[in-house]
């Protein structure tokens, strides 16, 4: 007497299991422009490391002998994997069944992947294609048997999915219409990116909106792309799921396993020393005050070749934030954007500052500050924003960080608002066209002389004349004879200063791995 029956039973339970809701299920994912979860999971891991978890759950149909006659597997995916070499629990909801709405062990396998990460301390990939919750339930008609509600004593459901933000990173992708408790899984990530044309992020969908609102739109006029690239829902937007998947391969290069350990540090590029000067800095900011120039490529000189990651490119655009590599170390780099409000902080800018710095810290980024910060946004949208509270936090952020931190003026640090972009104790380099103060030139001319402009024959050349005397009067050196920056440097030689910084920094951060502080 064997055990033949039940091993080839649980064959063919995994092997069902692995068609998901169907073939013509699969065949309208796949009219829909849109894999399977499985065929996520393969694109995403190293190939042939998946290792699933609970492959069998999910609700069975028997005979009188106790013979299988069908099989529903649970509708989310769930196991762990390789990806770039590195161990990472990967799960997904099944849109073939139920339309992701949770089964039972659906729910169950959901919840313990969030469990299972904390447990092994191990980075979470989220693969979102769901509705949530139905009004219906998990079980259907026989639910209406069970128990109602979680008990009382049950630990709270989002705990472990708050707790993992603090252990290892988390990554979320938007790969069709996301909505309920799926949409709150995904923002509750360090990473989250959506697809452009294929995906919506919902707190309610167009019926339960038109039903309690009377407001009819559709999903995509809801929480498309168009919205939640600029609401700051997402991070990112990518074209299709192959790039959302690269961008979460990439974003995880860049961190730790978990936040016991250093991130992973590469070799640079063949060719590109720590020691490379860039000819294309010393003329990167305009002599006249008034004419613009472009901070990424200030970035892109400085940082490895092909290491910047921008993060969150859509939502307060004054301020960037960026993933890179300096001499081969994973580094946050924040950065004033003039083409947006003249790179001065909003109400949007100042929590995305805050986020991100918030990310450097739990997985010791050293963080890089580039400063053309003009002060706080001015007027009454600012104002009715909140951006004074909101900016407080930012700056809140800033002088709790304990990472090491190096601060380059590239043009103005003015304002309240510039206290955000200097770390404790960090190194504060400027270079010849930098200016600080409490106000800008013009505004303070506006302050300072509004008396005489407006008695002038002519106030606005009086104003003009009074900017340009002030203007010639600035002089980089005062603030390196004072001893007020740590160097006054020609801009070519940013990145061998940086990185001549960073290897005397990098002691630090195994202290502030073990938790010792600064």
């Amino acid at each position: 007497m064997t055990w033949k029956r039940e091993t080839d039973e649980i064959r063919e339970r995994k092997a069902r299991a692995l068609e998901l809701g169907g073939t013509k299920a699969v065949e309208r994912q796949h009219g829909r422009e849109r894999l399977t979860v499985r065929e996520r999971i393969e694109r995403l891991v190293d190939s042939g490391t998946f290792r699933e978890q609970g492959p069998q759950a999910g609700h069975s149909e028997v005979d009188d002998d106790g013979r299988l006659i069908a099989f529903n597997p649970a509708n989310f995916v769930l196991g762990s994997a390789l990806i770039d070499g590195r161990r990472c629990v990967v799960g997904g909801e099944d849109f073939t069944q139920r339309g992701g709405s949770p089964s039972p062990a659906g729910l169950r396998k959901s919840i313990w992947s969030e469990e299972m990460a904390l447990r092994y301390r191990l980075p979470l990939v989220r693969l979102l294609e769901g509705g949530g919750g139905s009004v219906t339930g998990t079980g259907g008609k026989a639910a209406a048997s069970r128990p109602v509600g979680e008990p009382v004593f049950a630990p709270p459901r989002f705990l472990p999915i708050v707790r993992l933000l603090e252990v290892a990173p988390v990554a979320s992708a938007a790969l069709g219409a996301v909505a309920g408790f799926p949409a709150a899984r995904l923002v509750a990530s360090h990473f989250a990116v959506m697809t452009r044309h294929s995906s919506q992020v919902l707190i309610g969908g167009p019926a339960l909106v038109e039903r309690a609102l009377g407001e009819r739109k559709t999903k995509d006029e809801l929480g498309g792309a168009q919205v939640h690239g600029s609401s700051g829902v997402v991070d990112n937007v990518a074209e299709d799921e192959d790039q959302a998947l690269g961008m979460i391969r990439r974003f995880l290069g860049y961190l730790p396993t978990n936040s016991r350990q250093l991130p992973p540090r590469r070799a640079p590029t063949a060719g590109d020393s720590p020691e490379r000067r860039q000819d294309s800095l010393l003329d990167a900011v305009p002599r006249d005050r008034r004419r613009l120039y472009d901070m990424r490529a200030v970035l892109e000189a400085v940082l490895d070749r092909g290491s910047v990651f921008e993060l969150t490119p859509g939502y307060g655009r004054s301020q960037i934030t960026a993933l890179a590599r300096l001499a081969g170390v994973p580094v946050g780099v924040i950065a004033n954007d003039a083409h947006h409000l003249g790179g001065a902080m909003d109400a949007d800018g100042a929590q995305k500052l805050r986020r991100f710095l918030g990310l450097c810290e739990t997985f010791h980024l050293p963080v890089l500050s580039f400063v053309d910060e003009p002060g706080f946004m001015i007027g009454s949208a600012s104002e009715r924003s909140g951006t004074i509270r909101h900016g407080m936090e930012a700056i809140a952020a800033t002088v709790r960080s304990t990472v090491p931190w190096a601060s380059v003026i590239v043009r103005k640090a003015y304002g309240v608002a510039a206290a955000a972009h200097f770390g404790p104790g960090g190194l504060v380099l400027a270079w010849p066209s930098a200016e600080t103060g409490a106000l800008p030139i013009e505004g303070g001319v506006a302050v300072a002389y509004r008396r005489e402009i407006a008695a002038a024959a002519d106030p606005e050349k009086k104003r003009a004349e009074l900017e340009e005397e002030l203007g010639r009067r600035r002089s980089p050196f005062p603030r390196a004879e004072s001893f007020a920056v740590h160097d006054l440097i020609d801009p070519r030689d940013t990145r061998p200063e940086l990185c001549a910084w960073l290897e005397l920094a990098l002691p630090l951060l195994d202290d502030h791995v073990a938790g010792r502080g600064p």
